[in-house]
Order: C-alpha cells, then structure tokens, then sequence
C-alpha cells in the first residue's frame, strides 16, 4: 500500500528514519515516497492494460514539479484545470498531446494558450464554453478538440463537497442537452473528439462508476446510430483510499468490472486519477509544541495548522495520525489542533492518542493529495517544506518560504509611505 511503515519503532519513509528529516530539515514538513508514487501508478497502468488507457494524471492533486515529473517519465498524461498548472506540466516535460484540460471557467487568455500548445483536448463543461473556443480558435486560426463533459446524475456516495456527478453539480451537461449541442455542431474550428465524465472523489464503491460509465456508452452508442463518430472516453478519476477503515476496491476489481463497458465503447479511453496515485505517497510531519489540559479536553498543540493541511476542517476528513516513535500503553483522548487563530484548526477531534511529549514529532497519515496544493499563507505563516524519499536518499523538492517571499509581491503606494 505505502512505504511508511515502523523499522525498530520507528517510522521509516522507505529505507529513512523519517524523525532524522523532521530534525534536519523542520517541521511542519511534507515527506513523499517515490517508490509508493510510482507503485500505484503502475497498478493502474497494469490493471486497465487491456484497453491501454492513457493515464492523465490529475494535477490539483498534488501539483509540485518533482511529482509531475516522476509521472511523466513514467508515461503519465496530464489532467489540468488552470492556466497555472498548464504551465507546471509543460515545466515538467510533459507532451501536449497527453495533456486535457478541465473547469467550468476557463478564460479567454487560458483557452487561448492551451490552443497555442496544442493539448489534446479540452473536457467543455458548457455550450457557452464550446462557443467561446470555437471563436477563439477561429481568431488563431487553429482547430481545437474538445470531449463534451457529461453530468451523468450519478450519486457517488462521498462528500457533498467533492461529489461531482450529480444533475445539481455545476460541473458536465446532461445527457439531453449534450446530444443537442453535438448533433447541431458545425463549427469547423473545434472538432468534438470525445465525452468526459468524472462524478466525484474519493469513490471506494465501483457501482456508481459503473453506473455512470454504462449511461455514457448508452450515449455513445446512440450517438454512433445517428452518424457520429468519437475517438475518445474520458472516465475521470475519484478513485477512494484507505485513510482509516475504508476498503476501496483495488485497481484490479475495480477493472475488472469496468473494462467490458470501456472495451463495449469501442473508444480509446483515458483515466484521471490523482488521490489514488498520491494520496498515501506521503504524509505530514508536525512538532508537538505543547500538551494543554482543560477540565473537559486534552489538546495536542502542534506546529501544522489548518493552512498546512485543511481536509480536517473543510470536509471533517479523517486522516490516522501516528507518532514517529511507536508507543506501547495508555491512550487518552485528544484533539490534536494548530497554532491557527481559528476555532476549525485541528487535524483531529477526539482521537485515542498514545501519550506524547512535547518536542515529540506526529505523522499525518495519507496526506499526499489535497494537502500541499490546498495549503495558504494564512495568519502570515510560511508554507511547509516538501520532500522526496528515494530509497536511502532524501531531495529537498520545495524549499521552504522566507518571510521575505510572503510579501514579495506586495506594494506600498508612496501617498501612505
């Protein structure tokens, strides 16, 4: 599943002491495991290789450069969803053609640049959004491809939050509606290549999967009846992991249900995961600063607050959090909590904890994906540094913020000078 396991009573990030980085490098601290990275992008790579989907590995997940990297050396794709991260993928050398691009709300100047780079496609959300592309690319005199996103109506059984595939989501176009902008399209300057769907995250269940992928070649099927020829399916990502007491089915089950409907398509199809492949590829470490005791709490104060890793307060998500020396005994009930002025800043409520000392070091568990890449500067505080494990070795891939760098882009007018 992962490599952070205990060697000795302590915790290792593959063959590294991970309490050895805390104290070399500070905390809070991100610590990724290559060989984990890696790992769960092969799986799915082997799992789905009788269809040979392309692999668009989703960008917001985790965004830094060195993953990015890792990936697409490793044959990945790219899922963007913003003109920032268009810029991270071709950073880290990635091919547009492997490149598709998602959101509601693209803009004209992000639109026009994806074009310039000839991406593969984009995922359109909107008949809005196919004109706006069709104009733009006319201005370029260029031909865009675009896979119309389909909101299947499809409940996810996750988060509200993070549901993405439900007819009162802002996200796709029903199935109606979708066949009346394909069977009316006639604009030259952007060809339709395919559909998308993508109906939420952290999906541990297959049958919503199936159920939203069996309306799509439904669709597809209906579409080839009435002339129209598409290239591609998109299926998204949203594949859940174990943070807790989860069992989400591996790559193999949930293949192994899903590839006779892909394969039925008679498309070529492409894969957004992101959580899946970093998700449990790294983790947060944070300092315990103070052990503070209330006549109805105990707090564990620490060093990583909610702009660190804000999935505990945003969504209550539940992350195991483990010392970095194992402990045998007693366990009290905690809530493990920030330095954040605000009442939200926890990284767990009521959690049975093993007794830990101040200057002790905490491991957030399962931190790989939404963790950095949702952090801020909020309350003015440095955002952490990131590190990749390879084997023996350890790679600083983010150094962390000055003071300096907070307010960089900051200017004073001379009038209040």
């Amino acid at each position: 599943m992962h490599e952070f396991k205990y060697k000795n009573n302590r915790l290792y990030c593959e063959n590294i002491d991970v309490e050895s980085l805390a104290k070399k490098f500070g905390t809070p601290l991100y610590v990724y495991s290559y060989a984990t990275l890696v790992d769960h992008f092969l799986k799915l790579q082997d799992a789905f290789k009788a269809v040979k989907p392309l692999i668009c590995y989703s960008v917001k997940a985790n965004s830094n450069l060195a993953i990015l990297k890792a990936l697409v050396k490793k044959g990945s794709g790219l899922d963007i969803v913003s003109g920032g991260e268009l810029y991270r993928a071709l950073k880290a050398g990635c091919p547009a053609e492997r490149i598709v691009y998602a959101s509601v709300g693209k803009t004209d100047r992000e639109i026009e640049e994806a074009i310039r780079r000839k991406i593969l496609f984009f995922n359109v959300e909107s008949s809005a959004e196919l004109k706006n592309i069709g104009r733009i690319s006319k201005k370029l005199k260029k031909t865009a491809q675009v896979a119309i996103r389909i909101n299947p109506d499809v409940e996810p059984k996750t988060h509200k939050y993070i549901t993405t595939g439900k007819i009162t989501n802002k996200f796709g176009i029903d199935f109606k509606t979708a066949e009346k902008i394909i069977l009316a399209h006639k604009d030259a300057h952007v060809r339709i290549a395919g559909l998308h769907i993508h109906i939420g995250s952290q999906i541990t269940e297959s049958e919503p999967y199936i159920a939203a992928v069996n309306k799509t070649v439904g669709f597809i099927e209906r579409l080839r009846k009435q002339g129209i020829r598409l290239d591609y399916l998109n299926i998204g990502g949203g594949l859940g992991i174990i943070y807790s007491r989860e069992t989400p089915q591996t790559a193999k089950e949930f293949a192994g249900r899903i590839i006779p409907l892909l394969k039925r398509s008679g498309l070529k199809i492409i894969m957004e995961p992101g959580r899946f492949i970093v998700g449990n590829a790294g983790i947060l470490v944070a300092k315990v600063l103070y052990i503070k005791k209330t006549p109805v709490k105990k707090f564990i104060i620490v060093d990583a607050g909610m702009n660190d890793l804000i999935r505990p307060a945003l969504y209550s998500a539940y992350h195991e959090i483990f010392p970095l020396r194992l402990k045998k005994g007693a366990k009290d009930k905690s809530d493990i909590v920030g330095p954040i002025c605000e009442s939200g800043d926890f990284q767990a409520k009521e959690r049975l904890m093993p007794k830990v000392k101040e200057g002790e070091f905490l491991a957030v568990m399962s931190a790989g994906a939404y963790g950095f890449s949702m952090s801020s500067n909020y309350n003015s505080r440095r955002r952490a540094e990131e590190i990749m494990v390879i084997k023996d070795k350890a790679y600083v891939i983010r150094k962390r913020e000055d003071f300096s760098d907070l307010v960089a882009n900051e200017v004073i007018p001379s009038v209040i000078r």
